[in-house]
């Protein structure tokens, strides 16, 4: 039953909703399920993000708002650093209302690989894209313009990000246009830096603690995090005390 209690909380935090009312429960729901439901019911014309970085972010979306660490904006940004970096590989998920409203190209830094990522580092001065989830800061003007601090909440892998000014900014490289010149999009120092174009409105609306994932099958990541991990964070999850 507490694994109950547990799910259909999560369905009604994404949702928005609170009711102090008892509610009648499904007895046969599970995490697995209530994440392919959520995934089959996302709205999007385009590609959507594939299942797996999903459910990895959704996952480690609902421990860190179980911890109080995000606002109530409902926004997830997955990157998924297995794709080209001629391929748009950042979705911006509204949660609450079951939709991808951005979706776009992404830079990663410019040690991490040329058209692929293939390498990452939490080192400073080490010009790399570091992996895990992040949640985002204050805004700031800076050498690009508007930009967005970032705060690497996974010791070991990006908890450096701030140390390392590894922050989401606008980029002219980060376009079609620089791709025919070279055969990629631009590459940063690290940061995850996005187009021109609309920047601004992106930024200011991801800014004050929405949750960001970047996402590649780093055989260490994936043996460590414990926010990516399925089987340890089911484990936060399951002892979690939702209110409705």
């Amino acid at each position: 039953m507490k694994k109950v209690l547990v799910i259909t909380g999560l369905v009604f935090l994404l949702a928005g909703n609170s009711f102090s009312n008892s509610i009648k429960l499904d007895e046969n729901i599970s995490l697995s399920s209530f994440i392919q439901n959520s995934y089959s019911k996302l709205q999007f014309d385009g590609k959507k993000p594939d299942f797996d970085i999903y459910k990895k972010g959704l996952i480690g979306y609902l421990n860190l708002k179980k911890q109080n660490k995000l606002s109530g904006s409902g926004l997830l940004t997955l990157i998924d650093f297995r794709l080209s970096s001629n391929k748009k590989r950042l979705w911006i998920i509204d949660l609450k209302q079951s939709k991808v409203i951005h979706h776009s190209l992404v830079a990663h830094g410019r040690n991490t690989g040329n058209e692929f990522a293939k390498k990452f580092s939490n080192v400073p001065n080490s010009n790399s894209s570091s992996l895990g989830f992040y949640i985002t800061g204050e805004t700031y003007f800076g050498k690009h313009g508007l930009s967005l601090r970032l705060d690497g909440i996974e010791p070991g892998f990006n908890n450096n990000a701030r140390q390392r000014a590894v922050v989401m900014h606008g980029a002219d490289y980060v376009d079609p246009s620089y791709t025919k010149a070279y055969g990629r999009i631009g590459r940063s120092f690290g940061c995850p830096s996005i187009p021109m174009k609309g920047h601004k409105e992106i930024i200011k609306k991801l800014a004050n603690k929405s949750c960001m994932f970047i996402y590649y099958p780093d055989k260490d990541y994936l043996a460590n995090s414990k926010l990516a991990n399925e089987a340890s964070a089911y484990d936060v999850l399951s002892k979690a005390d939702f209110s409705l």
